[in-house]
């Protein structure tokens, strides 16, 4: 099935509605905007636990970090030539478990975002049919969030994470505006994500995907320097810092 074919897409750009008056929203928190999807996770929360795994806790981040890293099919055949047997669904179950807890504790160390947003969606298969992927950088192109959803509407778009923290925490009306031009940041990241996702030829669930994806997500923001760290550290070693 070839991807729908829409209509060009159009970047949006987020304007703050006070008093019926819309206009650009201002730097918050010193420069930049600050939210956590989930309010509840402390700057203290607890270390990962991995009891009661048949796998070494650093065999399962390993597995879990080439899973979300790099477009790779014949993962269980590499991790093999390294010692370690262990199936494709195993490596998903992993991804499964894994992934959300590892996304909580780096949204708690998240460096701040800037307050110009773009919003726009890219498509993934789920189960034969397609799913549209939400997707929002700020004008530096850092990451602000990302939704997996089953519909492509505007009502889809409000649902947005970032829009109901922001609109929650600070009580205004967040505008979503078509403005022209503006995506070529965003398609251009888009292309990181889709990258790593292309060669899974779908996924089998929807639970699988939106938790795959945002191992994806994870990974990408990293690379682009999104992790507030206190000494200079690869890529990986920071992926693995997340389980510390």
């Amino acid at each position: 099935m070839s991807a729908p074919d829409y209509a060009p897409k159009r970047s949006r750009r987020f304007f703050l509605r006070r008093s019926g008056r819309p206009h650009m929203s201002q730097a918050l928190h010193g420069g930049g905007l600050r939210y956590d999807r989930w309010k509840w996770i402390q700057r203290d929360s607890a270390m990962i636990e991995f009891k009661r795994s048949h796998f070494e806790r650093e065999v399962i981040l390993w597995g879990v970090r080439w899973y979300v890293a790099y477009p790779i099919r014949q993962l269980e055949e590499m991790m093999e030539e390294h010692g370690v047997e262990v199936d494709h669904s195993t490596l998903n179950r992993w991804v499964v478990k894994y992934v959300p807890l590892l996304d909580q504790q780096f949204r708690t160390r998240k460096c701040l975002v800037g307050s110009s947003w773009r919003l726009d969606e890219t498509y993934v298969k789920v189960k034969g049919s397609w799913k549209y992927l939400y997707r929002a950088v700020d004008k530096t192109g850092a990451t602000v969030d990302f939704l997996l959803t089953a519909r492509r509407d505007r009502k889809a778009a409000l649902r947005f994470p970032a829009i109901e923290s922001y609109n929650a925490e600070h009580q205004a009306d967040v505008e979503i505006r078509q403005v022209k031009y503006l995506n070529n940041i965003l398609e251009q990241d888009h292309r990181a994500v889709k990258r790593v996702a292309r060669p899974t030829l779908g996924f089998k669930s929807f639970r699988s995907a939106t938790a795959t994806l945002a191992g994806v997500e994870l990974m990408h923001m990293i690379r682009k320097g999104q992790l507030r760290a206190t000494s200079k550290l690869r890529p990986a070693q920071q992926f693995y810092s997340l389980a510390a």
